[in-house]
């Protein structure tokens, strides 16, 4: 009798066995990520690779079993990917519009969220050996219209795609086309290749290409190109750097936000990260790539030193 019963037993218990291991593997309710563990994938405006690889590194090593695939791209193609599923986190220059999260929420199950994690500011660089290193906002909107008298070319990391593209004509332009003499290199870095090559060229650019004097590629590039100086947006004949400072008080006359948006609908990796680049480090990094971090209180002391 009890031979029997444990012949039944048997096969009973393989199965409930088989099944588990079935429901691990097949996906099911499982979540294959943690918040400090797995693989996720992440659409980033390529515009600021070199601050989001900086923050990959630290956080990669500091979370050993966490993989961060980031896929660079034009900010258009960024915002597209709204709508796919398989990329969790989305790091642009805007979040997301009220019917984007409509979509996202009736398509793709997920409520996502958004925030200002920097702010971030569109650098005006030139040829060393130019003599124009000093624009007014006016002198920038002619050259970019062609409707300029000087022989500048204004070059960007692409024509229509890219989000210094769209920053320009939504807040420099507004409503006014770019001129025929407009010309597009296939990267940030290919806008500085341009410029160090083009004695008249002007790029435009995110400033965590060149605003890093610490970092040995970006002093490399400052080698070869020079960043100009804009009209303050208040006190006209004063000319400002896209320096932290003068992102931080306004004074600097073209500034942008830098925005994650999260649409992952469990606490995984992708919630991780995101809340990294709020959190001390990930803020120093912004600091340290000379954005102006957004989520971590900064104060102006004045101190005395004596002797």
């Amino acid at each position: 009798m009890k031979s029997a019963t444990l012949a039944f037993l048997i096969p009973v218990l393989l199965l409930t066995a088989t099944s588990f291991c079935f429901s691990c593997s097949s996906g099911g309710e499982a979540q294959p990520d943690t918040r400090d563990s797995g693989v996720v994938h992440i659409s980033v405006d390529e515009s600021f690779k070199p601050v989001i690889d900086a923050e990959v590194q630290v956080y990669e090593s500091s979370h050993p079993r966490a993989r961060i695939v980031v896929h660079y791209k034009p900010e258009a193609e960024c915002l597209r990917d709204f709508a796919v599923d398989s990329i969790r986190l989305v790091i642009a220059t805007r979040g997301f519009s009220e019917s984007e999260a409509r979509f996202m929420s009736d398509s793709l199950k997920v409520y996502p969220s958004k925030m200002v994690i920097a702010y971030d500011a569109v650098a005006v660089v030139v040829h060393p050996s130019s003599p124009d290193s000093l624009f007014t906002m006016a002198e920038i909107k002619d050259l970019l219209t062609g409707r300029s008298t000087k022989n500048l070319i204004p070059v960007f990391d692409g024509i229509s795609a890219t989000s210094t593209v769209r920053f320009v004509l939504d807040s420099v332009l507004r409503g006014d086309s770019l001129g025929p003499k407009v010309a597009a290199a296939k990267s940030s870095e290919g806008v500085i290749d341009y410029v160090s090559r083009t004695p008249n060229a002007v790029g435009f650019l995110g400033v965590s290409w060149v605003g890093n004097q610490e970092d040995t590629s970006q002093l490399s590039y400052l080698d070869r190109v020079r960043v100009a100086s804009l009209e303050h947006p208040k006190l006209p004949g004063k000319y400002v750097t896209p320096a932290q400072f003068n992102i931080y008080y306004g004074r600097y006359p073209m500034i942008r936000h830098l925005v994650y948006v999260l649409k992952e609908k469990h606490q995984g990796l992708a919630h991780g990260f995101a809340e990294f680049l709020t959190t001390e480090r990930g803020q120093l990094i912004f600091k340290r790539a000379y954005l102006m971090p957004a989520q971590m209180g900064f104060s102006v002391r004045e101190a005395s030193v004596s002797e």
